[in-house]
């Protein structure tokens, strides 16, 4: 397995012999307003794209963990073939449709794709009111025999649901997304250095990859942040925090 951090949550995942897109964000940087409600006015994306030449023609697939504008932009929108197969959560596959993509696969609970067992999970977008405005989301495990197991926690604070995903299916790697995104009000709406290792202490068995730091002005929390609070976890190798355009093999 494979697993290329393009920019933000944006990553490029090769298991199973495909490749497939997670959470596109292909806006070049400064094209979009900052988040409403945040605690600066940076426009977005903070940073370039950095992909592979030619990554949208080597691609199997998307799989979508759901379809706010850090998540899935209109440059994607615009950007993606129509025809590609598209995975969603099903709150998602009428929206995608509209767009004009003729191949949107919900998934429901668990289903099959290209030979990889595909199991949905859910998740908490924040705390409190700003949780139930930011819902639905979704995460995804990803299985193929012979190749470590793959969690895609998607926007979410750590929470019950997350230990849930982790209690049944004891990933060897799991992706979360950090940077403690939050508003002017309210608590983080993704994971702090403190939710990831709460990832780590629940999941010994797991490898924590943290991303979606860094490229959108709410997300406060940094890379060195997180190296910082995890740096026994991280140098016991427990830990990556890869840079934009950075590929680790597993």
């Amino acid at each position: 397995m494979d697993i290329r951090l393009v920019r933000h949550a944006t990553l490029l995942v090769h298991l199973g012999g495909k490749t497939l897109l997670v959470d596109p964000m292909l806006g070049d940087k400064g094209t979009m307003p900052p988040i409403v409600n945040s605690a600066n006015d940076r426009r977005n994306p903070l940073v370039e794209l950095a992909a592979p030449v030619d990554y949208l023609e080597q691609i199997d697939g998307v799989l979508l963990t759901h379809t706010h504008k850090d998540h899935f932009d209109d440059a994607a929108a615009e950007k993606l073939p129509k025809d590609k197969p598209v995975l969603c959560q099903p709150a998602d596959e009428t929206k995608l449709a509209g767009l004009g993509f003729t191949n949107v696969v919900p998934i429901h609970e668990t289903a099959v794709w290209e030979g990889i067992q595909i199991i949905r999970t859910g998740g908490q977008h924040g705390s409190g009111e700003i949780g139930r405005r930011m819902a639905p989301v979704s995460g995804y495990v990803l299985q193929v025999k012979g190749e470590p197991s793959l969690y895609i926690a998607g926007d979410t604070i750590y929470c019950p649901e997350v230990e849930n995903a982790l209690a049944a299916y004891h990933p060897d790697i799991t992706v979360v997304n950090g940077g403690g995104a939050r508003f002017k009000t309210g608590d983080p709406i993704t994971m702090t250095a403190e939710d990831a290792a709460g990832v780590l202490r629940f999941a010994p068995e797991t490898t924590v990859m943290v991303v979606h730091l860094e490229a959108i002005n709410h997300c406060l929390v940094t890379r060195a942040d997180f190296r910082e609070h995890l740096k026994s976890e991280q140098s016991a190798g427990r830990v990556l925090i890869p840079a934009d355009g950075e590929l680790v093999s597993f």
